[in-house]
């Protein structure tokens, strides 16, 4: 018989979970919209250089996230972890490709002057930033809408599976999602040309996804009633994400790109926590009669390995929100082409801010650069 502190600690693992793949889906979002747009947006070199430059120096810190994510999943649900990476291990191969050929673009692109050198990595980082969120988006739709399993708990029929019209939608919801979302985030960290550009693509892009997430969100809310053991929660949580990302495009086109971006970090976090919110008590669900659902009883740890894992947490995931807020705002300034006409080191782009505002002061207050 379970005690009230283990059921306690199984919510609570699931729910933290839940939080990690939030705070990647909503920092490392934004770079896959900035990997999907840039070589797009960027006219020349050097513009393709300083739209790339809003990522360089942070992106890797994003990735923490899902590799924590992982890593808890397997410490406090080792039977979800090992039931869903066996099943779609194709699928998630896939994914750590993706994932390679996307870091290892950004960190190599500028390594090399040879336009064809450049050119190769251009044509691979914005598929390889389109394929991640596409195939993660039809994993968390089939876990949450069900995949056939069989008695051992293990998936059966394959990877195709995963792909149904609902998972396939959800996959094409989270690349709209995210293209908009790095528009806006590039909008607030570019001016000049590119921050004009970056602004008009978010607009054009925002009818698309707000497309695809309305017939997500109403596809979610309608399987919730008849699926979910707690739907309300999935209502409130998809109710309020809707209107947060419908709100983007307005402020976008009223050159708030700022309040944009909120608006598509906050459907971001709501959108993920309402499909966690429909899996909740468990963690995959059987679509084959006669199958139980894995839930977060069946397949989490002893209660010492989540006592344990509670107290890591508590010391290390503030530490991790401290850096992850103190990387934003010291590499915060907005980036143009005159940037990169002649590449500047990183000490460069955390400097010149700084710089900015002293020739503000000389001058009397004069704007410097070509902001909002």
């Amino acid at each position: 018989m379970q005690t009230a502190g283990h059921f306690d600690l199984q919510t609570l693992w699931f729910v933290l979970i839940a939080v990690l793949w939030m705070g990647f889906f909503l920092l490392d979002g934004f770079d896959f919209g900035v990997g999907m747009l840039y070589p797009f947006l960027g006219r020349d070199d050097p513009e393709r250089h300083a739209l790339l430059a809003t990522i360089l120096p942070v992106w890797d810190s994003y990735e923490v996230w899902v590799i924590v994510a992982g890593g808890a999943t397997f410490a406090a649900f080792p039977g979800w972890y090992a039931s869903m990476f066996s099943g779609f291990y194709l699928v998630f191969f896939a994914i750590l490709v993706a994932l390679i050929v996307r870091g290892v673009a950004i960190e190599y692109r500028n390594k090399h002057d040879d336009p064809a050198w450049r050119r190769r990595w251009d044509i691979a980082m914005p598929i390889s930033s389109a394929a991640i969120p596409f195939l993660l988006g039809v994993v968390f739709a089939a876990i949450t809408r069900g995949v056939p399993m069989d008695a051992r708990g293990d998936v059966s029929g394959g990877q195709g599976v995963l792909f149904s019209g609902y998972s396939v939608l959800t996959g094409f919801a989270l690349v709209a999602a995210f293209a908009l979302h790095g528009a806006l985030f590039l909008a607030i960290r570019t001016e000049d040309g590119l921050e004009t550009r970056a602004r008009r693509t978010a607009l054009a892009l925002w009818p698309v996804a707000a497309v695809l997430l309305i017939a997500f969100t109403v596809w979610t809310a309608v399987q919730a009633s008849s699926s979910a053991p707690y739907p309300v929660p999935v209502y409130v949580l998809l109710g309020l994400g809707l209107p947060a990302a419908a709100a983007s495009g307005p402020l976008a086109w009223l050159r708030r790109p700022l309040a944009a971006f909120a608006g598509t970090s906050a459907a971001t976090v709501l959108l993920v926590a309402a499909l966690f919110a429909r899996l909740y008590p468990r963690v995959m669900v059987s679509s084959t009669s006669g199958s139980p659902s894995l839930t977060i009883y069946g397949t989490a740890s002893n209660h010492y390995s989540l006592v344990a894992m509670t107290i890591i947490a508590a010391v290390f995931v503030p530490v991790v929100l401290v850096y992850q807020i103190w990387a934003l705002w010291v590499f915060r300034a907005r980036l143009s082409r005159a940037d990169f006409a002649r590449p500047p080191t990183p000490l460069h782009m955390i400097t010149r801010e700084r710089g900015t505002r002293r020739g503000d002061a000389s001058s009397g207050g004069a704007p410097a650069g070509g902001g909002e």
